[in-house]
């Protein structure tokens, strides 16, 4: 067996990524790995990770959490990344597009119970004197992007985290749902898919809450003070964020699969936003409405729900509570707005190839300061250590081109307009794309990449110290926190486009562990006050993990060989396959998948020759072979590209693995059969046998020698 070795198929979450939901599951496996000792650096190892010093990367963390730089808000701090990267050596310039965006104006809630009493939760989160950014005046409201201007007014009823199963269980137990109005806790699926099937079922309007119980072992109920006090969730925390429909597309929603330009013709954006309004709460102010519906319906404890419910003293009732009546108004302004990417390259030696580094830099909040600028403050400090090795007079084989994202937020809005701008230049070119999201949010890495990349990823790792234990690489944190596990990606942060159209990508991240401070996701309390106090006080792990993007990318963009390892592919389509088989049989169908068995054999027999094809060129140091092997690693996820789009979802075309449909974060494999079969299609999923197949064939004849 390959030294991957094969383990289970988990069908825990996510890819790191800011656009989804905070999760403590461990990402869906693809392979394990064995743990070992320190790995001494080369020189120019040494030279990069020396570069990274703790005081300037909190300097830039201060920076980027210090002002509004809500989407399409702040040229000035876009402006600002590219001159600190241009002072590092790299050509530096900003890319405008312009987007549909859309931005709070007012809102409103409230709660009439049947004697007429009225509770009106204020929406807002506390002004708290020791987090000075929370008492900005021009601090954001709490809303959701992409949300529409709407009213509703009606009875409501809890509907768990949203999902279609959740409705259907509510179906099932004969909760009326047509005219209602959902409040829906936090977790799981996307939250743009929860609006999105409440008014598939009927409902007028939605409010989401976050859920104490889905804080780890960090809360007020084990005894721990609320922060600012202590590393509990401030009960006021609200969680913004966009609820546009991930799993359908990403991007400007009015303008699908072409770049967002001055010039561009504008599509309908209904397909991907919602119908009916939306409004994100906090916790505290969630209890009365739950209490409300105690009694009421189907108690929480009897609807059998994954996660339905949370840690609140109530009983997640079903309801609707009779007379009891919300009432909401959600106000917003739309607009077609500049966004700004700013991009920093170094020309490599070999023109065409191409490493792509991002991190968005746009926030919901003045702070800010684990998502996205964590991630922020380490591009700035690995433009600094590329800096000081082109000093030296070194430079890369492959060019090096660093992005900060604008627009991540709403939809991945700047990497899907400024990917689709260059999409031509950059499936000729690009060895592969790396991303940093949320750097650091806690003391858990996370690791998820297509599985070619495993090998060298998890090699880089054993280069690394990481800051918990004494003499403990990162290697071994993550290893001991994932079970040395490499995640699948789904969605949810800027890899997406880039994934999608055949480019070999990696996600990395530090996240919170069940043991770890309270990360306030999408909070006003996401600022530099509680990053230097709880999240990371001395920025040591900031320092860790852009150690490790850094190595990584310098062996990506200069190792003469790239240091695919193909065969882990073969294993991972394997696996997928496996778990496929398992889902059909799990119905009273059947499912001939005889010509995807036969496709990912033709891939093992070609992934095993162009590797022993890699051996020979190095062995005979011949040149033009070397080139030939390292564009058919380079260009074989282009294959995986090639069939066309999923059903009803054309931006998503890597028939190995996407979004789920109903997940917009989490991974599903081989998804135009497996989403088919789960929907007992099995028209469409005997289609989509095929047309996978042929994805994976065509993968296999880039590859071919």
């Amino acid at each position: 067996m390959h030294p991957y070795g094969l383990l289970s198929l988990l069908f825990a979450t996510l890819a790191c990524g800011c656009v989804r939901d905070h999760a403590f599951h461990r990402p869906r496996s693809i392979v394990k790995r064995q743990s070992t000792g320190i790995v001494p650096l080369t020189p120019d190892e040494a030279i990069l990770a020396n570069s990274f010093d703790n005081n300037t990367l909190n300097d830039w963390n201060y920076y980027y959490t210090h002002g509004v730089h809500l989407a399409g808000t702040n040229r000035t701090m876009a402006q600002w990344t590219a001159d600190r990267w241009s002072e590092n050596g790299f050509q530096a310039r900003l890319d405008e597009y312009l987007t549909y965006l859309n931005y709070p104006v007012s809102h409103s809630l409230s709660l009439t119970y049947p004697n007429g009493s009225v509770y009106k939760p204020s929406l807002e989160e506390a002004v708290l004197v020791e987090d000075k950014t929370s008492s900005y005046p021009d601090r954001i409201p709490t809303f959701h992007g992409y949300s529409i201007t709407g009213n509703a007014t009606a009875e409501y009823v809890y509907v768990g985290r949203g999902q279609v199963a959740d409705f259907e269980a509510l179906v099932k137990l004969n909760v009326p749902l047509e005219g209602k109005i959902a409040l829906a806790k936090y977790g799981g699926p996307f939250r743009g898919l929860k609006v999105k099937n409440a008014a598939l079922y009927g409902m007028i309007g939605a409010v989401l809450f976050t859920d104490p119980g889905d804080d780890g072992n960090i809360t007020e109920a084990n005894g721990y003070a609320a922060y600012p006090d202590g590393p509990a969730r401030n009960p006021t925390s609200v969680q913004r964020g966009s609820v546009q429909f991930l799993s359908t597309y990403p991007g400007d929603p009015t303008t699908p699969g072409y770049a967002s330009k001055q010039d561009s013709p504008r599509a309908d954006k209904s397909p991907v936003v919602p119908s009916i309004p939306s409004l994100p709460i906090s916790y505290l102010e969630a209890i009365p409405l739950l209490r409300a519906l105690d009694g009421f319906g189907t108690p929480g404890s009897q609807v059998n729900r994954t996660k339905w419910v949370g840690a609140l003293n109530v009983t997640y009732a079903t309801g609707p509570a009779p007379g009891a009546v919300l009432s909401m108004s959600n106000v917003m302004r739309d607009a077609m707005t500049p966004i700004w990417d700013a991009v920093g390259i170094i020309n490599g030696t070999n023109e065409d190839e191409v490493l792509v580094i991002g991190n968005h830099r746009d926030a919901w909040i003045v702070g800010g300061a684990a998502d996205p600028n964590s991630g922020s403050a380490v591009m700035v400090e690995l433009s600094k250590a590329f800096g000081k090795l082109l000093a030296t007079g070194w430079k890369p084989r492959r060019t090096i081109v660093l992005c900060s994202w604008d627009a991540e937020e709403y939809g991945l809005v700047g990497s899907t307009e400024w990917v689709e701008e260059h999409l031509d230049w950059l499936t000729k070119s690009t060895v592969a794309y790396l991303n940093i999201d949320v750097g650091v949010s806690g003391k858990s890495p996370g690791l998820s990449a297509t599985p070619e990349l495993g090998s060298i990823a998890t090699s880089i790792m054993k280069k690394v110290l990481w800051p918990t234990t004494p003499n403990e690489t990162l290697f071994d944190a993550w290893s001991a926190e994932s079970d040395g596990e490499l995640g699948i990606l789904g969605s949810g942060s800027d890899y997406t486009a880039f994934l999608h159209n055949g480019i070999s990508s990696l996600d990395v991240g530090a996240d919170q562990g069940v043991d770890d401070p309270v990360y306030h996701y999408h909070s006003n309390f996401d600022s530099y006050h509680w990053m230097s106090t709880y999240g990371d006080p001395g920025y040591h792990y900031h320092a860790a993990i852009g150690q490790y993007l850094t190595l990584l990318a310098y062996h990506l963009a200069n190792d003469e060989m790239l240091p695919y390892d193909l065969p882990a592919y073969t294993t991972a389509l394997r696996a997928y396959y496996e778990e496929l088989r398992a889902t059909v049989i799990s119905t009273s169908e059947t499912l001939d998948t005889s010509e995807l068995a036969a496709a990912i054999t033709q891939f093992e027999t070609s992934a095993n020759e162009v590797m022993a094809l890699k051996d020979q060129a190095v062995a005979t140091d011949d040149a033009a072979l070397k080139t030939v092997v390292n564009h058919k690693i380079r260009d074989f996820q282009r294959g995986f590209v090639s069939a066309g789009g999923l059903p009803d979802r054309e931006f998503y075309k890597h028939v190995v693995n996407a979004p789920g449909i109903d997940t917009g974060y989490a991974p599903t494999t081989y998804p135009g059969i497996t989403e088919a079969v789960e929907a007992s299609n099995f028209s469409r999923a005997a289609e989509w046998v095929s047309r996978t197949s042929l994805g994976i064939r065509k993968a296999a004849d880039i590859l071919k020698t």
